[in-house]
């Protein structure tokens, strides 16, 4: 997982009181939506499971040890992702955004690393998919499709030259920011400094574009999301978010943002995150989420972070989040932005605070179930298992095509475009 010492933990791990009941193995809708995904794999926007390797308590960094044909210690193995019905899984990549002594760049190799190392083990179960037609490849086989998602811009150290390598390493989107604003872009829940992304970021995007790497604006702020919007030839992704008109945390996406989801083409991965699900647990978790960054910060030790990142934890109330209300988020993505720019993105393996029923990756049949029941049809259902993100992949692909037709790789740096560095 991420751990206590990533400043993440009094956001993601916190407690949770949940109802008793839930549906029955038999249930109708619960049937239906497992017939579903046995025919239409999901295709999950963000799991942190190359993180939880690097963490893992008994044998960190060890792919062979953390034996994913065993029940993990974790959320993912592959019975749980059978009964999930996951067909395709972009592998967050993740590196810590206030931990520079770590090295950005090296930490992120090593992670693409173990991801690339989990993925060679096991050819009976997973393959390397890059784009949208491996994917379908790899469904058809009996494989799980496994994309490379890098989550937080600073990996490439201001380096158009890094974001490339990186592309041509297997990753094939990447969040603009993690917790903290780079000399480029704003991040949600950090000081802003651009008011948005700077002439370099919007150079970043446009690589990006001319790359075929998705844009992902999860962990942005609003005014971030907007220039990305503004400057993107391509369909944007929000990875694992959800919408701020239902739960008002700045790791959602506002309806202005929503609304423009059509004329983009792209995609709004809703996340099982407890604390972006809830309303009152939003409320609850952003001031103490934001004071933890502010201890934390210059904190290296990590039993000193551990200890501080528990202490706010205990301080965090106990709040019921359920099934019913990540389906809210999911209607509401649907009604404003439209059915053909909603998926799901579980952030497993990310944080430890579930809604009831949504504990690991076995879980999606039961928020389809719950679709079901609200009358969601199958074809939107199958939209939002793997539809809407392949055609997004396939439109990026596109795009990156024609530009580079157009254009050689930028030549641009920070200095030339921003001036001397913030």
């Amino acid at each position: 997982m991420k751990r206590p010492a990533l400043a993440l933990l009094a956001l993601l791990s916190i407690p949770v009181l949940v109802p008793a009941t839930l549906p029955a193995a038999d249930d109708p809708a619960l049937v239906h939506a497992r017939r579903l995904l046995a025919k239409h794999p999901l295709i999950d926007g963000h799991n942190d499971l190359p993180w939880a390797i690097r963490e893992d308590a008994t044998a960190p960094r060890d792919v062979v040890a953390y034996d994913l044909r065993r029940r993990t210690s974790g959320h993912t193995d592959f019975a749980r992702l059978k009964a999930g019905g996951v067909g395709g899984q972009f592998w967050s990549v993740y590196i810590p955004a206030d931990e520079k002594s770590l090295g950005f760049a090296k930490t992120q190799l090593e992670q693409i690393d173990i991801a690339r190392r989990v993925i060679e083990r096991y050819p009976d179960r997973l393959a390397l998919a890059l784009t949208a037609a491996d994917i379908e490849r790899a469904m058809k086989r009996g494989r799980i499709a496994s994309l490379l998602g890098m989550e937080g811009g600073q990996a490439i150290e201001n380096s158009l030259g890094a974001l490339r390598a990186f592309y041509a390493l297997g990753a094939r989107y990447m969040t603009l920011t993690h917790t903290s604003t780079l000399d480029w872009a704003d991040a949600a829940g950090s000081a802003p400094r651009h008011g948005g992304l700077t002439r370099f970021g919007e150079e970043v995007v446009r690589e990006m574009n001319r790359l075929g790497m998705l844009v992902d604006l999860s962990h942005v702020t609003p005014e971030t999301m907007d220039d990305a919007l503004r400057v993107s030839e391509a369909p944007v992704i929000f990875s694992h978010s959800s919408a701020r008109a239902v739960a008002d945390h700045v790791r959602n996406v506002p309806d202005d943002i929503l609304e423009r989801m059509p004329a983009n083409g792209g995609i709004v991965m809703v996340t099982f995150v407890a604390s972006f699900v809830s309303e009152e647990l939003a409320k609850a978790s952003l001031p103490l989420y934001l004071e933890e960054r502010q201890r934390l910060a210059g904190v290296s030790d990590p039993a000193a972070r551990r200890q501080i990142s528990e202490e706010i934890k205990a301080r965090t109330p106990t709040v019921k989040v359920t099934i019913g209300q990540v389906a809210d988020h999911l209607d509401h993505v649907r009604t404003v932005a439209g059915v053909d720019h909603v998926g799901l993105g579980g952030d497993f393996d990310g944080n430890d605070s579930w809604p009831e029923g949504l504990e690991d990756v076995s879980s999606y049949p039961r928020v389809f179930a719950e679709l079901i029941k609200r009358g969601w049809s199958d074809g939107d259902l199958r939209k939002l298992a793997q539809g809407n993100l392949l055609r997004v992949m396939r439109s990026a692909e596109a795009t990156a095509r024609r530009l580079q037709a157009a254009r050689p790789a930028s030549l641009a740096t920070i200095e030339a475009l921003d001036g001397a560095k913030p």
